[in-house]
């Protein structure tokens, strides 16, 4: 993890992670015919993969600090950096500018982990605890409350790929979040399965949330970042437009999808720039000792 330095600061209060002056840029190939000639000839130069690479602007500059306690909401349109970002706290990718500095290694709780469809699900329950680091002694412990959060009864006990996709997922968070970090990152978790399992994960996740240093939450459903953010961060195509009270962002950011969605795009801009301007931008001072503070400029 490049990305993810030992912190150190002078401040009053007691910061988990830090973001300082980080940008994130892509090289990726584009199908856009520019440079080369049109019509078939330049579609078949395309399917051959003689394709234009382009730069994608992942993350503009920005700078940003979670204190120990806080809940941290991340809203924006598809395309705004949201994972990313969550990417560059977790140490998976390295920014092209700045630093991520962390009071401990931020754990990422998804509802990925690569299981084996051929084994039946408590075999995986193992497998995938082993993998996130418990031992064959913790996860005794924890094995009735991942099955039982599951939901998965006496399926737990068949092979995976006899799962329907919603239980696949189901068993996959419950596995994800049986472990208790410091930083916790939750990336589109807790929009997975039934309106039961549903109600059972956010319980999970208000425990994860009280239990953790900070909690960063990226997600679609205003009202789970309503519920259980203590602060939230609006992004749009890589910038960061706003950093605030929870109601006030997630108004701000609604206002900005009912214009966009009601063709009002010069309405929805005025109000994108009005934020960018209003946000206080946070500033990391480098001492003499090599400790770092933070303040608002």
């Amino acid at each position: 993890m490049d990305a993810l330095k030992d912190l150190e600061f002078l401040s009053a209060e007691d910061p988990c992670v830090v973001i300082d002056e980080v940008s994130m840029r892509y090289r990726v190939p584009s199908s856009e015919s520019a440079g080369r000639p049109g019509g078939l000839r330049g579609l078949v130069q395309r399917v051959a993969g003689q394709q234009n690479m382009v730069t994608v602007n992942a993350l503009n500059t920005m700078s940003l600090v979670a204190m120990r306690g806080e809940s941290i909401g991340i809203v924006g349109r598809n395309g705004s950096g949201k994972s990313t970002l969550m990417k560059l706290i977790s140490g998976q990718i390295a920014p092209d500018r700045g630093g991520v500095y962390a009071s401990s290694t931020p754990i990422m709780l998804g509802v990925n982990a690569a299981l084996v469809p051929e084994l039946p699900g408590d075999h995986n329950v193992v497998l995938g605890c082993l993998a996130m680091g418990l031992t064959h002694e913790q996860i005794a412990e924890k094995f009735d409350s991942i099955v039982e959060l599951s939901g998965l009864e006496k399926a737990i006990h068949l092979p995976m790929r006899s799962y329907s996709s919603g239980m696949s997922s189901r068993l996959r968070f419950a596995i994800a979040a049986s472990i208790d970090p410091e930083i916790l990152l939750i990336d589109e978790a807790l929009n997975t399965g039934d309106a039961q399992f549903a109600d059972r994960s956010r319980k999970r996740m208000d425990e994860l949330r009280l239990n953790a240093g900070c909690v960063f939450l990226v997600s679609h459903s205003l009202d789970t970042v309503l519920k259980m953010c203590s602060r939230v961060v609006w992004m749009d195509k890589g910038d960061l437009l706003m950093d605030g009270e929870p109601r006030e962002v997630v108004k701000a950011y609604k206002d900005f999808t009912k214009q966009l969605s009601k063709g009002n795009n010069i309405s929805a801009a005025k109000l994108r720039t009005e934020a960018m301007e209003s946000l206080q931008v946070t500033q990391i001072v480098e001492r003499a000792t090599g400790r770092r503070s933070a303040r608002s400029k």
